[in-house]
């Protein structure tokens, strides 16, 4: 998967220092997951499918940008019944709405090796600022970025009809993100 940086509006040229670094990710060692609670049960499952742009400079934290776009028929939890369910329109609706995404125009640097990602999620067409706390590690030119964000199913429209309630299914949800990329611009 790769990692391309997108061009800065030109009007912002000028007031930023400098361009982010591009990051290529490493698909075989990088991860995009979930996890949830289902009849008092904690389960975690993966996106198998998804893509990433990246500009990232930790100097300049503020210019750098990120798109992650995902599959949402690629869902994986291990558990059959569960699995065919997710792409079904109570819950992901994958025919209507086949992708989410998550873009961040620009990251905050929160010390040490701490960032968030202030970006814009959405899911079965529904958008939602939302922040992405995550811990970077860059050695040379290797990266290795993780980040944990809770959100409640509901407010994205994911479980409808019986669902909804969070008597079978929790409301709360998690998403994990474990990349590990290599600089390749800048």
């Amino acid at each position: 998967m790769k990692f391309s940086s997108l061009l800065i509006a030109l009007p912002l040229l000028a007031a930023t220092p400098a361009l982010a670094a591009d990051w290529a990710v490493d698909s075989a060692k990088s991860h995009l997951g979930f996890s949830g609670v289902q009849t008092g049960a904690p389960f975690q499952g993966s996106f198998g499918k998804w893509s990433a742009e990246i500009a990232f400079d930790p100097a300049h934290p503020e210019a750098g940008h990120a798109k992650v776009t995902i599959d949402l028929a690629s869902a994986k939890t291990g558990d059959t019944q569960r699995d065919n369910a997710l792409p079904q329109a109570e819950w992901f609706d994958v025919k209507a709405f086949p992708q989410a995404s998550f873009e961040a125009t620009g990251f905050i640097a929160k010390g040490g090796n701490s960032y968030e990602a202030p970006g814009r999620l959405t899911i079965r067409g529904i958008s939602k600022d939302v922040v992405l706390p995550f811990t970077l590690s860059i050695n040379g030119d290797q990266a290795s970025a993780k980040g944990h964000l809770n959100l409640v199913r509901t407010g994205f429209g994911v479980g409808q009809g019986p669902w909804a309630t969070g008597e079978w299914v929790a409301l709360d949800v998690g998403v994990d993100v474990d990349l590990v990329a290599t600089k390749t611009g800048n």
